[in-house]
């Protein structure tokens, strides 16, 4: 029972600590900045641009590409110097990327029963892209994702998905068939169906990465000084569960439209 009171005392000494701490430092961050304006929330629906070799690109195709260079150099990385030390028995490392690529392979497999591993490998490509993209936020860059012409992008690759199985499953005249079943008065409505399914996943995608961007922008201008540390904690939320969220919904809702083109 003593134990347990004095570790009591030593938790709340620290809590207190801590307390004291922030209150010091947002005390004189508020004395620093008393004459600083606030500068008004904007929210561009579009990245800015800037030029590179006297080209106007978009900054988020700039984030985008870093980011995929990343991936690209951790995953030569990862094939040169991991997998040779891979052994029969897994454990840490590889235990986790083996536990991954199974359950996306299952998870894929489990959508569509004939589902390519070319397929299940772009999906899992995919998820790493889509959480790095929005992991950016936490250096203080806007995510790609919060771009609506780079999820746009990313549907229409969905869309070609779609109809490539589709086809690839039942032929051009098969899935001709599928899309005039019961009736072919049906047809037109199919196919306006299909086209508005990029409409539908990059809307949904943007929409939702776009709010947790607000919500965070809202956050650090509604604390000013005070929101020392806070932001990042509650970044961890809006910038890695949030996003792994909505990036399991786009790969299900994906898998799910090229499910039906096959069936």
């Amino acid at each position: 029972m003593r134990k347990n009171k004095e570790a009591r005392k030593k938790m709340w000494k620290r809590i207190f600590l801590v307390l004291a701490i922030y209150a010091v430092i947002t005390t004189l961050l508020s004395i620093l900045y008393k004459g600083h304006k606030k500068e008004a929330l904007q929210v561009e629906v579009f990245a800015p641009k800037t030029e590179i070799f006297g080209i106007s690109i978009s900054q988020s195709i700039v984030v985008f590409w870093v980011i995929m260079a990343v991936v690209i150099a951790l995953a030569i990385l990862f094939r040169l110097f991991a997998v040779p030390k891979f052994k029969d028995v897994p454990h840490g490392l590889q235990n986790a990327i083996e536990a991954s690529i199974e359950y996306i392979d299952i998870f894929s497999k489990g959508k569509i029963h004939d589902c390519s591993d070319a397929l299940a490998s772009y999906m899992f490509t995919l998820a790493i892209v889509l959480m790095g993209s929005e992991a950016a936020e936490l250096f203080a860059v806007r995510p790609p994702t919060v771009d609506l012409i780079l999820t746009f992008s990313l549907s229409l690759i969905t869309f070609f998905l779609i109809n490539y199985y589709g086809i690839k499953k039942k032929g051009i005249k098969g899935r001709i068939k599928a899309m005039s079943s019961p009736t072919p008065f049906i047809l037109p409505m199919k196919i306006l169906s299909d086209v508005s399914i990029p409409v539908s996943l990059a809307c949904r995608l943007f929409g939702n990465m776009l709010g947790g961007m607000i919500v965070m922008d809202l956050l650090r201008m509604a604390l000013g000084s005070a929101g020392v540390g806070l932001p990042a904690v509650v970044g961890l939320y809006f910038n890695l569960f949030h996003p792994a969220i909505q990036t399991y919904i786009f790969i299900t809702l994906s898998l799910t439209f090229i499910s039906e083109a096959t069936e």
